[in-house]
């Protein structure tokens, strides 16, 4: 059977309109995360390009099955001014939870629970056609869009519509999704200030609880005063240094340990830090190898180093009994190497006491950045702790 060219000219425009139209609402959805406004937007942009008037989105509740009203745009008088209109059972429903509402449909003001009996402020709607939404087998909502007059929409309207509600069930997955792992990112925050007061606040204040302790002791021996002077004047100096590192942490979690400085500069601070804390008996070296100066590395992989290297210094004035630690950075291609070393007492890594959250919290800190950790040690043999962070991949999550 051949067919006219002006049947293929109508086909082709048919064909155009509906690419165009698909296009349309893709990138308006493609520009959207945030699921009520993908949801206005994807109204607006389907009530326009249809040239309908009027348009509502349910979406079920995945555990109770209950809908809800998510969106909806133009309600005429007899809706808008009767929200009981739009709640409770409606035929579409009940058609969408027994599966008949396997595709878009149209649906008569007589069986419209929403339109029939509304006599007055209807703007003229008469027919709706609903569209079921679902994404990989899950049953998301429906998508209602209404016109003002008579006529039902065509069956290639209809297939359209249907692969717009595909379009539409995507964009709710993803918004959802995305919802998801902001919740989980809210979680993350949680436990990196959790790890940030164990790494700043806790260990600080625990020194300060040494400092204070010894202090005690002196008093109980009478010890001379002069002996009692120094170990107070470390407690003073603890207690200022903690508590500006909770004033710029409250500003400022992130910034806090680098402010102002370079990882490098940072690193020597710490050595030095725990230098003066053991009162001369521990020397701690700091050493870069292979490419130099450092190459700039993203704040995220700083900040994580040092608090790993100030996490590691903590485990060596608490467990160790060291007299030299090492801490050695090198930077090899994409890679970035970094080992802190001790002469200490080392122990057996397959048996930590439990209670110790040091080496926990480092390899979470790892993770974090996309690292990965090695611990050499044996009872008698000093430590090595070797983290490995490549530095063209993101993080992992």
């Amino acid at each position: 059977m051949n067919t006219s060219p002006s049947s293929e000219q109508a086909a082709l425009e048919q064909r155009n309109r509906e690419l165009s139209i698909l296009n349309a609402i893709a990138q308006a959805l493609n520009r959207e995360t945030e699921l009520r406004q993908a949801l206005h937007t994807t109204l607006r942009q389907i009530v326009d390009l249809f040239h309908l008037h009027t348009g509502w989105i349910w979406l079920m509740d995945e555990a109770t099955g209950a809908f809800s009203l998510a969106a909806s745009l133009n309600l005429p008088p007899g809706l808008a001014e009767s929200p009981e209109r739009m709640a409770g059972w409606c035929y579409c429903q009940e058609s969408f939870r027994s599966g008949s509402l396997a595709s878009a449909a149209n649906v008569s003001i007589i069986l419209c629970t929403r339109l029939k009996n509304l006599l007055h402020g209807t703007d003229g709607l008469r027919n709706h056609a609903s569209v079921p939404l679902s994404a990989h087998g899950k049953r998301l909502g429906i998508l209602n869009v209404v016109g003002r007059d008579w006529r039902e929409l065509s069956p290639d309207d209809l297939r359209l519509l249907y692969t717009v509600g595909d379009l539409l069930s995507i964009a709710i997955e993803r918004a959802r999704l995305f919802a998801n792992s902001a919740r989980l990112g809210a979680l993350e925050e949680r436990n990196r200030l959790a790890r940030e007061i164990h790494d700043t606040l806790a260990q600080g204040l625990a020194a300060t609880a040494l400092q204070l302790e010894t202090a005690e002791a002196l008093l109980d021996a009478q010890a001379d005063p002069e002996r009692l002077r120094p170990v107070v004047q470390r407690a003073l100096q603890l207690t200022r240094k903690n508590l500006e590192e909770a004033r710029r942490s409250v500003l400022d979690l992130r910034a806090a340990p680098l402010e102002g400085k370079t990882l490098l500069d940072a690193l020597r601070g710490l050595a030095a830090e725990a230098e003066s804390a053991s009162a001369g008996r521990l020397h701690v070296e700091v050493v870069v190898e292979g490419e130099t100066p450092l190459p700039a590395l993203p704040t995220r992989i700083e900040i994580g180093l040092y608090r790993i290297v100030q996490e590691a210094l903590a485990n060596v004035a608490r467990h160790a009994a060291a007299s030299e630690a090492q801490i050695r950075l090198s930077v090899d291609g994409g890679r970035l190497d970094l080992v802190i070393a001790d002469d200490g007492v080392g122990f057996d890594p397959a048996s930590v006491p439990a209670g110790r959250f040091g080496l926990i919290g480092i390899r979470e800190r790892a993770h974090l950045i996309g690292g990965s950790v090695s611990v050499c040690s044996a009872p008698g043999s000093g430590v090595q702790l070797e983290i490995s962070v490549p530095l063209h991949e993101e993080p992992r999550p």
